[in-house]
């Protein structure tokens, strides 16, 4: 894995005419991974996509080295197409290994359109996508919801394996996620 880093500096983020959040430094190298809490509405996923590059932050700068992949509610997978040939268009990208799906308990619904998926199979659909990826940074945006109890642990163990690897995970996430070592910020400790 190539050399990876997330590196924020005083970041404010605006939705509207209200700023979220102000002053935010942060920065992980390999192998370290960061949960973002705090309630609803306060600024988690649009952290995630300022560091993602999606959103501009309102003063601050964010720094990336390395690639990044992302998994939020916006499922990057066609809703038309059945999930294999879904799946096999960003493979062929990619260059995926073909085990993935059998590894995430999805491999049994390549027949399904997308748009037939429950919340938590869309959800694994698109750590699929994530893990063929083969990026370094992993921006994971309420990853467990719609889980059951066993994928949460699998999730949570994909998260860890790739640290050790020598990735970075930034986790947005309510729900308590378990990596050995892994700091939180609280955004309400930078809410304006």
């Amino acid at each position: 894995m190539q050399a990876c880093r997330i590196a924020a500096t005083e970041v404010a983020c605006r939705r509207g005419d209200r700023v979220l959040f102000r002053g935010l430094s942060l920065e992980l190298g390999p192998g370290e991974a960061c949960q973002l809490a705090g309630a609803n509405g306060i600024g988690k996923s649009s952290l995630i996509r300022i560091v993602a590059g999606l959103l501009r932050p309102f003063a601050g700068e964010v720094q990336v080295e390395g690639a990044v992949g992302m998994v939020d509610e916006r499922l990057a997978l066609d809703p038309q197409l059945p999930l294999g040939r879904a799946l096999a268009f960003w493979q062929r990208l990619d260059g995926a290994p073909e085990d993935i799906a059998d590894r995430l308990g999805i491999d049994r619904l390549f027949d399904v359109p997308v748009r037939y998926l429950s919340t938590g199979q869309k959800k694994r659909a698109a750590l699929a996508r994530l893990l063929g990826q083969e990026a370094e940074v992993w921006l994971l945006d309420e990853p467990l919801n719609g889980l059951d109890t066993q994928a949460v642990k699998l999730t949570q163990e994909l998260a860890a394996e790739h640290c050790r690897s020598g990735g970075i995970c930034l986790i947005a996430s309510h729900q308590p996620f378990e990596i050995t070592g892994m700091r939180q910020v609280q955004l309400a400790d930078y809410a304006v």
